[in-house]
């Protein structure tokens, strides 16, 4: 069984992008995969591999600057739900598109799953979901607002759109494992909405600590990584992906006339046009090749 962990950490890297090649060198040195961004701001990813190859992967990225109280969040998987190990160079760790947002400035009240259920309950509460709609279209929590974004860009744009909508109400944000409340709910209070909260560790957190007949949650969370999806208990759920437009299918979506595997599914068919479809089909045949020959 191997481990996956998801981390993220805001710090100031003068030079990330000499943090680049080391980083990869001890990830490779001990058979992590995965892939990890680095940016001004951080770092954010998540890689898998064997306990002492993930202990030591941690403890390296625990000595860079500013990162002495990482914190991470494990789940398992089966089989190596990633190819190979990215290391990158980004201008944001998870790109929203506000210069002025700081998540080491100040953020929202962190919750703990133990409290969550509780707080969403209120009558007082808002409740909002952070992530995008292919994210949210496989599941959520009960009554959440969902802004149905493309991106996570996107969220500022509907916030200004829709902010009377959540006027005298605490607002509550949410997302897989926490990193995108940490600039959410930062731009909210430069908003001037007084009461946010996030909580703590995502979703992913929220589904490893509460039991299943004590949730709120509905439907699985997907996850970015061959898994797709993790159910209560963080075990793996029951999506696949569609591998042209990233977006999680259900079993049953593969009856669909409009999927072809690699090439199409019922919701992004009308998105390519043949010739990207034909370029889908070859980069099919080479995985199916690959498999034959039991390759990765």
């Amino acid at each position: 069984m191997l481990i996956v962990a998801a981390l993220y950490h805001f710090t100031r890297f003068s030079e990330p992008a000499g943090l680049r090649a080391p980083l990869l060198e001890t990830c490779e040195r001990h058979g992590i995969r995965g892939t990890l961004l680095l940016a001004r701001e951080g770092i954010n990813g998540t890689i898998a591999g064997s306990r002492a190859g993930i202990d030591a992967v941690l403890s390296y990225i625990r000595g860079l600057p500013g990162c002495g109280t990482l914190e991470w969040k494990e789940s398992t998987a089966a089989e190596m739900p990633f190819g190979r190990m990215k290391v990158r160079i980004k201008r944001e760790i998870v790109t929203m598109g506000q210069p002025d947002v700081d998540p080491t400035a100040a953020v929202g009240h962190y919750v703990e799953p133990a409290e969550w259920n509780a707080l969403i309950s209120a009558p007082d509460v808002a409740v909002i979901d952070t992530r995008n709609d292919y994210e949210t279209a496989i599941g959520t929590f009960a009554g959440a607002a969902d802004p149905a974004t493309k991106s996570f860009s996107e969220f500022p744009e509907w916030w200004r759109q829709n902010a009377h909508r959540f006027a005298g109400k605490r607002v509550a944000m949410f997302c897989t494992g926490g990193i995108r409340c940490e600039k959410s709910t930062n731009y909210l209070l430069s908003q001037g909405v007084e009461e946010v909260f996030h909580l703590k560790g995502g979703i992913l957190k929220y589904l490893e600590d509460i039991p299943e007949q004590d949730s709120l949650w509905q439907g699985e969370c997907f996850v970015f990584d061959r898994r797709v999806s993790l159910k209560h208990g963080l075990e793996q759920g029951r999506y696949n992906l569609c591998h042209a437009c990233r977006r999680p299918l259900a079993p049953e979506d593969a009856s669909r006339p409009e999927y072809e595997e690699g090439v199409s599914c019922h919701r992004c068919l009308h998105e390519y046009d043949e010739a990207d479809r034909e370029r889908f089909r070859e980069r099919q045949r080479q995985f199916d090749l690959a498999e034959e020959r039991g390759r990765q």
